[in-house]
Order: structure tokens, then C-alpha cells, then sequence
């Protein structure tokens, strides 16, 4: 492992549903693997919105992961740049350095949806973030 630790980005338009679900799952896969020194996370939208989107707030919670607290933030090509990876939920317009693994996730938008729907979705991201830190950091533990 080199002593830069790897930065995963997850980003979407508000910042209000996949991406602080992503982050949210990177935080305890992060914890679960030991790695709070080696993994920094950072989340963002282009364009955020006010809050997190509360059926979203709602299905994390099934799962004991409280978003409630949090509050979309704006995020800038500049931050994502200093990002090993950037993970974009299929809405992104950004223009990234050509060193930086971008992964479009192409999720739908949980805003609205039924929690059914929602959970779904927040299943599929905890899976794709759980396969990130396996592309990225295994092969880099010794």
C-alpha cells in the first residue's frame, strides 16, 4: 500500500440519493476492512439539492445507517480530480483528468419512487461500493 491513500468520489446531481448512499456504504465498508487510514471518501453534487431525499433517509435506516444528519454538498471538478476513483450514479456532466477511473453506475433516481423501488436501488449501490473496494484495495493489502 502506498502512503497516498486511495479517495473514492461519489457524485450525482444533488447529492441527495445514490451518491450519499454510496458514500454511506463506503464509510462502513471502509470500517469493516480497517482501512480509515488508507480510504478517503468524498461525496457531491453539481447541482445539490436541500436535503437528502427522505424516502432514501428512510430505506438506509432499514439498515441501521442514519443519513438524517446529512446535507448535500456541491462538489468541484477540481476535488474530483484528486480522486483515485470517481463513481457517477448516471447523471454526470463532469469533466474529468484522464488519470482518474471514473465507473458510471447508471442507477435510477430514488426521488419519488416507491421505498420498494428505493430499497432496490440502495441494494444495488451497496453492492457496486462493496465491489469498488474490492477492485481497488485488495490488491493493494499485503
Amino acid at each position: 500500500m502506498t502512503d497516498t491513500p486511495l479517495k473514492f468520489g461519489f457524485v450525482c446531481v444533488q447529492n441527495a440519493g445514490r451518491s450519499q448512499m454510496s458514500a454511506a456504504f463506503a464509510e462502513r465498508e471502509r470500517t469493516r476492512r480497517g482501512l480509515e487510514d488508507a480510504v478517503e471518501i468524498l461525496t457531491g453534487g453539481t447541482d445539490p439539492a436541500d436535503e437528502v431525499h427522505p424516502e432514501v433517509v428512510e430505506a438506509m435506516g432499514e439498515l441501521d445507517m442514519d443519513l438524517s444528519d446529512r446535507v448535500p454538498q456541491a462538489v468541484s471538478n477540481d476535488e474530483l480530480n484528486e480522486c483515485t476513483v470517481v463513481a457517477t450514479m448516471g447523471c454526470s456532466t463532469l469533466e474529468l483528468d484522464a488519470d482518474v477511473a471514473v465507473r458510471d453506475w447508471a442507477l435510477e433516481d430514488p426521488h419519488g419512487q416507491p421505498i420498494e423501488q428505493v430499497r432496490e436501488i440502495r441494494d444495488a449501490i451497496e453492492k457496486r461500493v462493496a465491489d469498488l473496494f474490492d477492485e481497488f484495495t485488495d490488491s493493494s493489502i499485503s
